[in-house]
């Protein structure tokens, strides 16, 4: 199991509300640490991977549980 250095919950919010404070609290964090994000919106199911994707962060898991998301996301170096 990965060591989760940050939580953030999203539990409740809809689109495009997840990925706004997602894209929000990765910025607060230093590069290579693991983010751990919990939502209840299946359209983190589309718009998470696609933000890693687009912005180079890993997306080294996403589980879902019922109605709940997770997924964990290491963040990536800075471009030189």
């Amino acid at each position: 199991m990965t060591k989760v250095d940050h939580n953030l919950d999203t539990s409740g919010l809809t689109c495009p509300e997840p990925v706004m404070m997602l894209h929000n609290k990765i910025r607060d964090i230093a590069a290579g640490e693991v983010l751990e994000i919990l939502a209840t919106d299946p359209a983190t199911t589309r718009d998470i991977p696609k933000f890693c994707a687009f912005l180079g962060h890993e997306l080294i898991d996403q589980q879902q549980e019922g109605e709940h998301y997770r997924y964990w996301v290491r963040k990536a170096a800075p471009s030189v």
